[in-house]
């Protein structure tokens, strides 16, 4: 059942004032993401994929187009803030996200100005650092914290609103491999553990494999999109197009290329080994 529909979205940064014409950053897109579902956007940069997840949420509206989330139409303004408890963003950089001098007090910024009863806001504080693993860190300072951990309190402060889905915009582009790591094993935990929808903005192709669903995005409009299995075994597309494939993908496409036999194309570094072992067998 889809939870996001996107109907022929097409949106622009034009001013009223400039009276050239401008190039849409997001051109006549559809797409759906099904409830539960965790979907991975790549694309390279300028291609459309942070205007679309601000899209998603209601931050920007379609020019033309449609954006629907839970049936909800985002262009109606008496439903934007119901919108916005039911998808919550999260952007690259978390220090523009973390407003308050303690963790559990920034953890509560979203509920509070949702008018939440106190009660309920320490609940959910609570809960929302216990299920990003951060909770031992709560009386913490966030600026006393590694990137990862800070990127881990902002998801936290999106949990306590109570949202159904959380859109992610490139969430480790500015984090080390541990931070990266932190989050990601986050990411899965809150969508199979919790149900929660995830849509993740990456340009990180390691990231995307552990995705139920990659969508493609260039040239602001939708390449391809399958699973991670059907997306990255079209290497030739995917380069045509200055995009990169994880290595084991890579290292299979041109093992092909020399006539070695390679039933499948592996995502990890195991489906790596395994398919070198069937080919050297």
């Amino acid at each position: 059942m889809a939870f996001i529909t996107i109907k022929n979205l097409c949106f622009s940064y034009a001013e009223e004032t400039d009276p050239q014409p401008h190039i849409n950053a997001v051109d006549d897109v559809s797409l759906e993401i099904n409830e539960g579902e965790f979907a991975a956007v790549i694309g390279h940069n300028g291609c459309g994929k942070s205007t679309l997840a601000k899209h998603l949420n209601a931050m920007l509206l379609p020019d033309s187009g449609k954006v629907y989330v839970d049936g909800d139409d985002t262009a109606d303004e008496e439903k934007t803030w119901d919108i916005r408890e039911k998808v919550g963003l999260v952007l690259q950089n978390p220090d523009n996200q973390l407003v308050a001098s303690i963790v559990e007090e920034d953890v509560a910024f979203g509920p509070e100005n949702l008018g939440v009863d106190p009660k309920e806001i320490r609940q959910r504080v609570d809960s929302a650092l216990k299920a990003v693993d951060m909770y031992e860190y709560r009386m913490h300072a966030p600026d006393k914290l590694s990137g990862g951990q800070k990127q881990r309190v902002a998801i936290a402060g999106i949990l306590a609103i109570q949202p159904k889905c959380i859109v992610l915009d490139e969430p480790t582009a500015m984090l080390d491999p541990s931070g990266r790591n932190e989050v990601m094993s986050t990411l899965l935990k809150l969508n199979k553990e919790k149900g929660i929808t995830i849509v993740l903005i990456t340009h990180y192709m390691d990231e995307a494999v552990l995705a139920d669903r990659v969508v493609v995005m260039d040239s602001a409009g939708v390449l391809t999109e399958g699973t991670p299995g059907e997306v990255f075994s079209q290497v030739e597309l995917l380069k045509k197009h200055r995009l990169d494939v994880p290595q084991a993908a890579e290292l299979a496409h041109r093992l092909r290329g020399c006539g070695v036999k390679i039933n499948h194309i592996p995502l990890t570094r195991e489906d790596c080994v395994k398919m070198l072992e069937e080919a050297m067998k």
